[in-house]
């Protein structure tokens, strides 16, 4: 390990310590960009080939699972997390809580909408729906033309679906002229 790095953690059972944490605070799996960064920023002790290992490693265990290029943390990983994770520094941990709360947000967001495209016989189906954490307040399935127009449609629902959702309701609910 490089020993001029700065920061608390240097160990690689820190950095799989900081990896489960932060997996253990998110409403919904990460991609791997959004997990680098956010242990990259936590702490200047965490080299990445060594957190690329300690990842590697913590799915090998069973910690971390990994699905559609997206990280989540297992019922074996929360588990051990919650009884190490004060072993972590303290300002480690509030840093990484800090860094969280926009990923947090976005990541609970996106686990309310739901968009998917099906190839089916009688053509391509978008199906589109949003809930409010309590349940699912609109659900859509669209036939549409090509597989283009789909992604184009999945793309800007999943970009916009509490606009469109309001745009719907107010041209449903409008009285007629």
């Amino acid at each position: 390990m490089d020993q001029d790095r700065h920061g608390f953690i240097h160990e690689k059972l820190d950095i799989k310590l900081l990896i489960l944490f932060i997996l253990s605070r998110l409403p919904a799996p990460c991609d791997r960009g959004t997990l680098d960064e956010l242990c990259q920023q936590c702490d200047n002790g965490v080299g990445y080939f060594d957190y690329s290992d300690c990842l590697g490693e913590l799915m090998l265990s069973g910690h971390i699972s990994e699905e559609d290029e997206e990280y989540a943390i297992t019922e074996k990983g929360l588990h051990d997390a919650r009884t190490v994770e004060s072993s972590l520094p303290y300002s480690v941990r509030a840093k990484a809580l800090k860094l969280i709360e926009p990923v947090e947000t976005r990541l609970a967001r996106a686990a309310m909408i739901r968009s998917e495209i099906e190839n089916g016989e009688d053509g391509w189906r978008v199906k589109l729906g949003m809930s409010d954490g309590k349940g699912e307040i609109i659900s859509l399935d669209l036939l549409v033309s090509d597989e283009a127009q789909a992604k184009k449609i999945k793309k800007r629902f999943r970009r916009s679906a509490e606009e469109l959702y309001q745009q719907i309701v107010e041209l449903l609910a409008e009285e007629d002229i």
